[in-house]
């Protein structure tokens, strides 16, 4: 990547998208695609799930610290940048859920390994039957933001499989033991142990016209690589103050809003937000030096869609499965308090807000 392009996705998205999802955890260690390609669409779910919502919740966040003016014709324009980060707490950081799962020709090796009064050629057809099929297990360990210690384990609670012997041509059942598998997949690289997962944007905001103002985020698209492809993201959002239409001034401002945001990275990954707002906001002081406290409720959704290849060992040798599905971030509303100073051309705004996942954002502009 030349200096050009890391610098612009250093401006637009912190270090989590660029030195997590794009490359590899340290130098010797896989990527994220190629750890996922080791996981069933179960397994990946539950393992990728506190970022997903993490993820949502920041692309939520930062995009009001003050309700518009309550004109019909204004001119306020601000461009600056802001910062946002999402907590995690001990829950998420392990997971513990039943689902299916394919074994590798070497995981069905261990499953095996009790059968040892088969002859080879029974062997080598028994573990064809079991990479040929997906099983019912119990899938636990580190999510991607869990421990680098606690490695994902596949619990096989046993059953019988039936395969065809090359010996005889006939059907032949066995009972195969429990066992557990453990991948070799844990905490993924900076994001194990995270406490927090931060992400910046830019931000532009003009108004006012009948009492609304707009609000873009944009970076242009960029090459991330030739694994993972381009980069790009946009969001907009609009603020409308419905005190514009009545007849006498309200104590305080007022703010509807609703925002909407896309970004993608390759074929990985691509997360869509939607939120809809109540603001409210008050002015103290004067022009160019003052402070503004605010507050406001945010119904909100978001959808990470991930799409990679799952590395399948068959009879016949590896393929790979496409494998596609969409999370939905578990943050469904919001409660956001903070405060804005303004000084002359300077606004600086900080906010907390309480969630299913609580965030937090500071917000930096030049305001016109």
């Amino acid at each position: 990547m030349n200096g050009y392009r890391y610098f612009v996705l250093l401006l637009g998205f912190s270090f989590v998208l660029l030195t997590v999802f794009p490359v590899r955890a340290q130098d010797t260690s896989p990527t994220l695609e190629e750890t996922l390609q080791q996981l069933s669409e179960d397994a990946a779910r539950n393992y990728l799930n506190p970022v997903s919502s993490a993820y949502g919740a920041d692309l939520n966040t930062g995009w009001f610290h003050r309700a518009p003016d309550a004109e019909f014709f204004g001119f306020d324009l601000e461009v600056g940048l802001v910062v946002m980060g999402t907590f995690f707490n001990d829950a998420n950081k392990h997971f513990s859920n039943s689902g299916t799962f394919r074994f590798r020709r070497d995981q069905a090796e261990e499953l095996i390994a009790d059968q040892s009064g088969l002859p080879d050629e029974a062997k080598e057809a028994l573990i064809n039957e079991i990479i040929s099929n997906d099983y019912t297990v119990e899938i636990s360990g580190a999510t991607i933001i869990g421990s680098p210690d606690d490695s994902l384990k596949i619990n096989f609670s046993g059953q019988d499989v039936t395969f065809t012997s090359p010996n005889t041509g006939q059907d032949t059942t066995v009972t195969l033991g429990a066992n557990e598998i453990v991948l070799p997949i844990a905490g993924f690289g900076d994001l194990a142990d995270l406490k927090l997962l931060p992400l910046m944007a830019p931000q532009l905001s003009v108004g006012t016209l009948f009492g609304t103002q707009a609000t873009v985020r944009y970076l242009p698209t960029t090459r991330i690589n030739d694994d993972l492809g381009d980069f790009s993201y946009f969001g907009f959002g609009i603020q409308h103050n419905p005190a514009v239409w009545l007849p006498v001034p309200l104590p305080v401002d007022l703010g509807v809003s609703f925002a909407s945001q896309k970004l993608t990275i390759g074929d990985l990954f691509e997360t869509k937000t939607t939120a809809f707002g109540l603001n409210v906001s008050k002015e103290l002081g004067f022009t160019g030096l003052n402070i503004t406290p605010y507050a406001g409720y945010q119904l909100e959704s978001s959808t990470m869609r991930v799409t990679y290849d799952l590395v399948l060992d068959t009879p016949t040798g590896q393929e790979t499965q496409r494998i596609d599905f969409e999370m939905e971030g578990e943050n469904k509303s919001r409660l956001t308090v903070g405060l804005g100073v303004r000084l002359l051309l300077i606004n600086i705004n900080a906010d907390y807000s309480f969630g299913t996942y609580n965030s937090v954002s500071v917000g930096a502009n030049i305001r016109f």
